[in-house]
């Protein structure tokens, strides 16, 4: 029994299913196949613009300077990856400032805030945890 839910297919098995061996064969990808479900980087070393996982930055306002950026962090060569790329990086970030109702950004103050209350945490935490150990 199957059906379909928006695009995934939904299967249910049964005991009998599981029991007989599979008939299915499998069939190498086709590199070359735009419908081909791939990675972030393609086989032949590429960025995979379509790439659910990128979450349509790639196609968004700021776009062309995501995959601008992106694309100098990707190839970079420098010792410290992408330390070459300041620039570009700088002007998507500029971009999805005028748009943050797509590129949500967190406040300055809740970030210095949070990270405070995290490190006040820490050494509560940690003697927490010594004590846990001692006492076992």
């Amino acid at each position: 029994v199957s059906y379909m839910v928006g695009k995934d297919r939904i299967i249910f098995a049964t005991k009998e299913d599981h029991e007989t061996p599979s008939s299915a064969e499998l069939v190498a990808d086709d590199p070359d196949d735009p419908y081909e479900e791939q990675g972030l980087i393609l086989p032949n070393g590429d960025i995979n613009w379509n790439c659910p996982c990128l979450g349509g930055m790639a196609s968004g306002p700021c776009g062309e300077q995501f995959k601008s950026a992106f694309s100098c962090f990707h190839y970079s060569t420098e010792e410290i990856k992408g330390s070459d790329c300041v620039d570009q990086f700088r002007a998507m970030q500029e971009c999805m400032q005028k748009y943050p109702d797509l590129y949500p950004q967190e406040d300055e103050n809740e970030e210095k805030e949070k990270t405070s209350k995290d490190l006040e945490a820490t050494p509560m935490e940690a003697s927490a945890a010594k004590e846990e150990m001692g006492s076992s």
